[in-house]
């Protein structure tokens, strides 16, 4: 990635979002970082917002600001939270604010960066969706939001394809991050039981899938759209196990 980028990533303040914004600026490539909260650690490239995504006049205002302070080329969807019920505690409301989150922030924040990505003839879209859109104990809302995120981004892939624009998605499993402890106890017997059944025998670093998003963001990807690719352990081939 020699020429200078400017990444617009959701959730660019903790976990897998933070990995891959360190790893950004690192390579000399402008962040734009839009979160809960603002990252704990500073960088000249780096410029930060806070915004609830979940919200969906929060998300067009910051949408707004950012489109206008900024020149984004790439956009990274990774902000995303679980909300696990067995199928008698789901709650229709769940799935409203996850298809806000998942589905109607990256829309809303595409949708300003449009216009410069299609003048300049190049952008790059990234979903990190999930293992769990192939189903998962607990995940109705998690996992109808993160499967439409891949037939979104399958659509884009096609309407943006001539406009030198790439859409992929990144569909992590089990992945070391707050998200994850959330749901699995930090350091229990639960959770060495599911690293156990991952067929590559751990479970995946939050850096493992920001490697795998960096892939989606290069120049010379352009030839890529239109892809899921599991980060996941193998675990999309054999699931998790009890």
């Amino acid at each position: 990635m020699s020429q200078v980028r400017t990444t617009l990533i959701t959730g660019g303040n903790s976990g897998i979002g933070e990995a891959l914004a360190k790893s950004l600026v690192d390579k000399g490539q402008r962040v734009v970082s839009v979160g809960l909260q603002r990252p704990d650690w500073t960088h000249d490239l780096l410029t930060a917002y806070c915004a609830d995504l979940t919200s969906l006049e929060q998300t067009r205002e910051v949408a707004r600001e950012i489109a206008s302070n900024h020149a984004i080329d790439r956009l990274v969807h990774n902000a995303g939270i679980i909300l696990p019920n067995l199928l008698p505690d789901a709650k229709p409301e769940d799935i409203l604010a996850l298809a806000q989150l998942h589905l109607g922030a990256p829309m809303l924040l595409t949708q300003a960066a449009l216009e410069g990505m299609k003048s300049r003839r190049f952008g790059r879209i990234v979903f990190v969706s999930s293992r769990a859109a192939m189903g998962a104990v607990t995940r109705s809302a998690y996992s109808a939001t993160k499967a439409g995120m891949q037939g979104m981004a399958r659509t884009w892939a096609l309407e943006l394809a001539s406009s030198g624009i790439t859409v992929n998605v990144v569909a992590p499993g089990p992945i070391l991050t707050d998200n994850f402890w959330g749901v699995i106890p930090k350091d229990s017997e639960r959770q060495e039981t599911m690293a156990r059944n991952v067929p590559v025998g751990r479970l995946g670093a939050r850096e493992d899938v920001a490697h795998a998003i960096e892939f989606f963001l290069e120049e010379r990807s352009d030839f890529v759209t239109g892809q899921v690719l599991y980060v996941c352990g193998g675990t999309s081939l054999v699931g998790l196990g009890p």
